[in-house]
């Protein structure tokens, strides 16, 4: 990691929100000599974080860096920026300084060997503890009263008046963990721009038949590689009751959600079998079956599991033909009818717009304050990219604080 700068001067910063993002704001400011002072309105910190590890968490990722910034979309150039600044190997050593061993799977996610994020925050909060870092839980921010800070506490109303703030507050998924987009009135009221949050990460509808939808949901879909329009994302997919999710989705997430709210309806197409030529299949396909079924002769000899035989029924019936068999394997249609809410989505997009903020991550609209991770109008899908590109912008803007800080003694 790059040389990290240091304040001249003692000041007071308030970091509000004890998720990832403000966390690594606070360890940041707190090695810069600042007094640091952490809000968060839940009872105690980094629920989402905890919530994300225990399937085991993904740090981030190994691929090369070029290809990982185009894992940002339309915000690539600013998101680029913050992680040249905070890379993945800067998260991977700083996570193994915290006793918290790593590796990398076999699809080049990066994990911790305890395969779960609770060791991790224990560490890094005995860490901000020895720092001076205070954390204020149940201390919920309600926006600004003749400049100052105004929070609700169990034991009343607090108005506080820090030198600068980090605002580290989530988007708008999963609000029953702490992340409720409540915020965004209250910058809109200070001349800040924020744009609609939209679910990310998140699963479509799809018109299962009932049989199907009974008999399989919860089953994985494993290996497989979606298409939607010219993108195609390899992965996993779950079936649901609902429809479908999974990362090969998410992958595809933030397109197929603009065509589902643009056209009402997205098609993709799912090939069972990414891995084998259309020819391979069609000449496994042609071996003669006996007396055995054809669902049974789908799972001997392609090797595709039960819910991947149902899938290729749901599509309708089977094609008779060994060759057109196979190029249905390789391309299931499917019709997504809908966009799952807020409420199941991993993560948000909209917030903060990127132009409302400068290159340190301080609203233009009020200087002094900053603001960090999944509250910028930026999206990724799974596989590492949010927490490299939250822990990254929380580096960023808790080094804004500490230039803007400077600049003004």
């Amino acid at each position: 990691m790059q040389q990290s700068p240091s304040l001249t001067t003692s000041r007071t910063v308030h970091v509000i929100g004890a998720g990832p993002a403000g966390l690594m704001a606070a360890e940041r400011l707190a090695q810069a000599g600042a007094t640091v002072v952490v809000h968060d309105r839940m009872p105690s910190v980094a629920r989402k974080l905890l919530m994300a590890g225990r399937g085991g968490l993904n740090l981030t990722h190994s691929e090369p860096l070029d290809r990982f910034m185009t894992r940002y979309g339309p915000a690539q150039p600013t998101a680029a920026a913050w992680i040249d600044r905070f890379t993945p190997a800067d998260l991977t050593d700083w996570v193994e300084a915290l006793g918290q061993e790593t590796f990398v799977g076999s699809s080049g996610r990066v994990f911790p060997k305890a395969m779960k994020a609770s060791p991790l925050v224990r560490a890094w909060l005995a860490r901000l503890e020895a720092q001076g870092v205070q954390i204020h839980t149940r201390s919920r921010w309600s926006g600004w009263r003749d400049g100052a800070l105004v929070f609700e506490t169990p034991d009343g109303e607090r108005l506080e008046r820090p030198d600068a703030v980090v605002l580290a507050l989530g988007g708008a998924s999963w609000p029953r963990l702490g992340s409720d987009g409540a915020w965004a009135p209250w910058l809109e009221a200070q001349g800040a721009s924020v744009s609609p949050f939209r679910p990310a990460n998140v699963g479509f509808d799809v018109a299962w038949s009932a049989l199907f939808r009974d008999r399989f949901a919860g089953q994985p879909l494993k290996g497989v590689a979606v298409t939607h329009g010219d993108r195609t994302a390899r992965g996993e997919a779950m079936i649901a009751r609902y429809g479908i999710e999974g990362g090969a989705i998410y992958a595809l997430s933030a397109a197929l959600r603009t065509t589902v709210e643009t056209e009402e309806r997205a098609e993709i197409q799912i090939d069972l079998k990414p891995d084998v030529a259309v020819g391979q299949l069609t000449d496994r396909l042609s071996k003669p079956r006996g007396k055995a079924s054809l669902s049974n002769h789908l799972r001997k000899v392609v090797g595709l599991e039960s819910a991947a035989v149902a899938l290729l029924y749901e599509a309708g019936p089977l094609p008779a033909s060994p060759r057109a068999l196979a190029e249905r394997i390789k391309a299931v249609p499917l019709t997504l009818t809908g966009v799952q809410g807020l409420e199941r989505a991993i993560s948000s997009a909209g917030g903060v717009i990127l132009d409302g903020v400068d290159e340190r991550l301080m609203l233009v609209a009020r200087p002094g304050v900053f603001v960090a991770g999944e509250m910028l109008d930026w999206e990724a899908p799974t596989g590492g990219y949010l927490l490299q590109a939250s822990f990254a912008s929380a580096i960023v803007a808790a080094e804004g604080v500490i230039d803007w800080l400077d600049s003004r003694d």
